[in-house]
């Protein structure tokens, strides 16, 4: 399977922010430099979970200093801000079949984007295993 690649429009697209921001955070060294130079620059899967972390952190009103601070290991995991109406949270939700949805908070979680998809992949088997059983009974 082919890693995805991102263009900065697609990363600045899917990270929900503006494109300048996206530089910013990675000027501040805050998110990985792309892969490659100039107009052949890329970005990966690793890219796009960076800048979702930071911005959920800056969302919670964490300074970039401490997200920073956070993002190094040098300082606690911050707690998770008390859900409020109107709040925002990146969530992964995965289709598994018609009317089953896996949702999860990966920060919550503290799951890597390859610990979601080794779940998925076991829920799914999980899933279809379950449908097998029912077919032959």
């Amino acid at each position: 399977m082919n890693t995805p690649t991102f263009s900065l429009d697609e990363l600045a697209t899917l990270a929900g922010l503006p494109r300048r921001t996206v530089r910013y955070y990675i000027q501040q060294g805050l998110v990985a430099r792309p892969v490659g130079e100039t107009r052949g620059a890329y970005y990966l899967p690793s890219h796009l979970d960076a800048l979702l972390r930071v911005r959920q952190l800056t969302e919670a009103g964490i300074s970039l200093e401490r997200v920073r601070e956070v993002l190094q290991g040098s300082a606690p995991a911050v707690p998770p801000r008390a859900r409020q109406p109107g709040s925002v949270e990146v969530r992964s939700h995965i289709w598994v079949a018609p009317g089953l949805e896996l949702q999860i908070s990966p920060e919550q979680a503290r799951a890597s984007p390859e610990d979601i998809r080794k779940l998925a992949q076991a829920v799914v088997a999980a899933w279809q295993l379950i449908q097998e059983e029912k077919d032959e009974k």
